[in-house]
């Protein structure tokens, strides 16, 4: 079994690897060797009510290399309206094929639509498209499909089965990915020098929305809260990994919130806010300690008013299954709820070396 460190920092100080769930990992492997080897497919049920006409045209394109942001404004090019004009449900990789939705502000076009789709089929594959009332919003698919290809895989077969059939009956820690907070933690050091007191719960809320205003000030918004929420995610995934180590991180604390009037109990970690967290008890004296560890991180939240939130301490992958291409190859798939991600199912198991940085293609 490969240890894994409790206390693994990049050379900012900021810890990027957290503890697992069978307290070590039992191989490595290369991941995103070519764009191929990272396919996502974004679940999104379209209801019948959306499609049947409105001012938003919505494509589902499949993209190879490109990050979602940068196609986002690309369409706004090709379609002559603004950036934040368009929309989708979430960030996908860059290095990776992807498919995903994706929503423009046409009104009184739609004549012209063959011509807009024909220009798009130009860039990126065109799967399907249509019109709709609303644009689209952040969080609003279902999930996402994952194929993900290792290479080079290295360690005893038998013992990645086993870990990969807990994987799939027990689940594993719902950390937040390393990229979500940088380089080196960049985000995290940015958040440190940020000013709070712009970022209260009117405009992370519009940022998340990607904007309906001409506000020249947006892109500085929107890149605090990127700070914001990297702030947010790595005090997360720090009481999270203390609960992994207690062996806490299944089963419910006294002062879990919604105990009380559920029988339903799912366990949860602070997405910090102003005023801390929801949690009361003995987990919510632990939260606080965990973040008091941190008082830098935890006084950007002094001022922002943004309400705590929460968030499930388990990540369960649906329709998790393997094949072994050959003895150190290995293809994954598996689906994922919004929010979770599939670099931190894979570090469950294996000790990863991402390809993309190690070729600088960053």
């Amino acid at each position: 079994m490969i240890d894994t460190p409790d206390t693994t920092t990049e050379k900012s100080g900021w810890r990027t690897d957290w503890p697992t769930s069978g307290g070590g990992r039992v191989a490595s492997a290369v991941l995103k060797t070519c764009p191929e080897d990272f396919l996502v497919d974004e679940d999104l049920p379209l209801p019948e009510a959306l499609t049947n006409g409105g001012e938003h045209l919505c494509v589902r394109l499949e993209k190879n290399g490109d990050n979602t942001d940068y196609v986002a404004r690309q369409l706004a090019t090709l379609s002559g309206c603004r950036h934040f004009d368009v929309g989708f449900c979430g960030l996908k990789d860059r290095h990776a094929v992807t498919r995903q939705w994706f929503s423009i502000y046409r009104p009184g076009q739609e004549d012209d639509d063959a011509t807009f789709l024909s220009a798009v089929a130009g860039n990126w594959r065109v799967l399907a498209h249509h019109r709709q009332a609303r644009k689209l919003r952040r969080g609003d698919h279902s999930g996402n499909y994952f194929e993900v290809v290792l290479r080079d895989v290295s360690g005893d077969q038998a013992a990645v089965d086993q870990a990969l059939t807990r994987l799939r009956d027990v689940g594993c820690p719902n950390y937040f990915g390393p990229q979500r907070f940088g380089h080196g933690g960049a985000n995290l050091d940015r958040a440190l020098t940020m000013d709070p007191s712009r970022l209260n719960r009117r405009g992370a809320r519009n940022a998340k929305k990607r904007g309906r205003g001409r506000s020249t000030s947006g892109s500085s918004d929107s890149k605090n809260v990127l700070y914001f929420s990297a702030a947010r995610s790595w005090l997360f995934n720090e009481v999270l990994a203390l609960r992994v180590r207690n062996g806490t991180w299944l089963d419910p604390m006294e002062g879990e919130p919604g105990t009380s009037d559920s029988h339903d109990i799912m366990v949860t970690g602070p997405l910090w806010g102003d005023g801390g967290t929801a949690a009361v008890s003995a987990q919510g004296e632990l939260e606080r300690a965990v973040i008091a560890q941190h008082p830098q991180l935890a006084a950007v939240f002094a001022t922002t008013r943004m309400q705590p939130e929460r968030r499930p301490l388990k990540m369960l992958p649906a329709a998790l299954d393997w094949q072994w291409q050959g003895g150190d190859q290995l293809l994954l798939k598996f689906w994922l709820a919004p929010g979770q991600y599939a670099t931190s199912l894979v570090s469950d198991v294996f000790e990863i070396t991402d390809a993309t940085r190690v070729a600088g293609r960053d």
